[in-house]
């Protein structure tokens, strides 16, 4: 997760604002064409479950993008404030007085994606090397060359050279690498870290940046080794418990290595693409070129794992988040969110929420 720099909004406009029940039928507008998507409008009846979710509970992610927002929804953020101790039915009149809801396509008309989700992860860790801690989380190099690929997470491994550009590095030490795998590919997690003197306190850990080497899913390739069907994280975590000698391969089988940065701990979730904290439940990473950061987004997405139909806002981005109905949804903190954000792999309809002319 990258953050990101933006234009404060402006203050908001004092008054009641004067709501008015919108009926769902006019003539719906043209079709816009975005960088990757296709955004249909539909009419508010055609947003499964919008009638049923509780919109109070997305408020406060909105809340977080008008700390920054884009245009158009800058002139909004006054009345989105306003809005936030308003009823669920309230808000819901309000979005249909002030937006219009697209449905996300691909340029070829498919409306149907796929839903993921991630996590903010706990672990124990060391400050020093020491016992089962042997396995170094690093800040960015300062020997890493900026804007071309640098060094494999193989030749990380493996290679004297290389591990002698990250001496002095190191953030911290886990005991697990599948851990360490995991916190890497979720961009940030927060570590229990005893220090030396053996005192203990808790560090947030936020993505710095990578070694501009392509990402490969590991889960991927212990699949089309014909390994495993289960993908997820508990089934690999399960299958690679049974067959230690696949750990390595595993590992090395995605070059790209994340370092990270640590900050001070806080109620609020780690920062998004967008500069914001994310909500859990509520925030979304998304391919920019599709929905832009800090809009308002309806999801819908019904299969094993979850029953999606909600207010969501795009406030985040990841390297295997690309097309057009793509989205990875945030969990939230610690294993119960990791146990969702493990599983969750199934069919996915977005729609955006976008301000009238």
């Amino acid at each position: 997760m990258l953050a990101s720099c933006a234009t404060r909004p402006e203050a908001p406009s004092e008054g009641p604002l004067n709501l008015v029940d919108v009926p769902d039928t006019g003539p719906l507008g043209p079709v816009l064409r975005r960088e990757r998507s296709l955004w249909v409008p539909v009419r508010w009846a055609d947003l499964p479950g919008f009638t049923a979710d509780d919109t109070q509970a997305a408020w406060s992610a909105w809340l977080q993008s008008c700390q920054f927002p884009r245009a158009p929804f800058v002139a909004l953020c006054g009345e989105v404030r306003r809005m936030a101790l308003a009823t669920s039915d309230e808000q819901r009149e309000w979005m249909r007085m002030r937006l219009q809801p697209y449905r996300v396509e691909t340029a070829g008309g498919a409306s149907a994606g796929l839903l993921t989700s991630y996590f903010e992860p706990e672990y124990a860790a060391s400050r020093v090397p020491q016992g089962a801690y042997q396995i170094p989380i690093f800040g960015l190099p300062a020997a890493m060359p900026r804007g071309r690929p640098w060094y494999t997470r193989q030749q990380i491994d493996t290679d004297p050279a290389v591990r002698a550009q990250l001496a002095g590095s190191a953030i911290a030490w886990l005991a697990d690498p599948i851990d360490a795998m995991i916190l890497q590919i979720q961009g940030s997690g927060r570590l229990q870290i005893r220090e030396p003197d053996g005192t203990e306190r808790e560090v947030r850990l936020a993505y710095a940046g990578t070694n501009d080497q392509p990402y490969r899913s590991p889960g991927r390739w212990l699949k089309d080794q014909g390994l495993i069907s289960d993908a997820t994280w508990p089934g690999i975590k399960a299958f690679l418990a049974l067959h230690p000698d696949y750990v390595q391969p595993f590992l090395w089988s995605n070059p790209r290595v994340v370092f990270f940065r640590e900050e001070p701990t806080s109620d609020a979730g780690p920062r998004g693409a967008q500069g914001v904290a994310l909500t859990p439940g509520r925030s979304i990473a998304v391919d920019p070129g599709s929905i832009p950061y800090g809009t308002p987004v309806w999801l819908a997405s019904n299969g094993p794992t979850a029953q999606l139909d909600r207010l969501v806002i795009a406030q985040d981005t990841g390297h295997a988040i690309q097309g057009a109905v793509r989205a990875d949804y945030f969990a939230g903190t610690g294993a119960q969110a990791g146990e969702l954000a493990g599983r969750l792999n199934q069919p996915l309809h977005l729609w955006v929420l976008w301000p009238k002319p």
